[in-house]
């Protein structure tokens, strides 16, 4: 054995080696054969037409607003102090109840929209959310 000299053993192969080709051809006609029947074999049931069209009944959405000087607007339309509670209750016990997003201005006093969103608990309103505006 001597170091150093090419032995004819140290030959590049040329041929391409088969086997895992032909190996994983193999499993995939196995995977063909055995799926291809459980494909074919199904019952053929002539299905009635019907209309399940699902019914999505989206509950509306209050909009209550608190301007800069403590007034609420249901809406857009002005609502007093005194009203407010009331209309809070006839809305809560609408069927879908609706959701109601309460908007405060920036300048408004917390207490203001404390007592909004206190009001509209107590009508039973479950769907209370706040809306802002995103920072730029």
């Amino acid at each position: 054995m001597a170091f150093g000299t090419q032995d004819d053993t140290d030959e590049v192969m040329n041929e391409i080696n088969m086997t895992p080709l032909v190996d994983v051809m193999l499993v995939l006609l196995i995977i063909f054969i055995i799926t291809v029947p459980v494909m074919k074999h199904s019952v053929n049931v002539e299905l009635p037409q019907a209309s399940s069209q699902r019914e999505d009944v989206k509950p509306e959405t209050l909009r209550l607003s608190v301007d800069a000087t403590g007034a609420y607007y249901l809406d857009g339309s002005a609502v007093s102090d005194d009203a407010l509670p009331a209309v809070l209750q006839a809305e809560a016990a609408r069927q879908p109840q609706p959701e109601l997003h309460i908007r405060g201005d920036k300048a408004v006093r917390y207490e203001r929209v404390a007592k909004a969103m206190a009001l509209a608990q107590q009508a039973g309103l479950r769907k209370i959310g706040f809306i802002t505006e995103p920072q730029r």
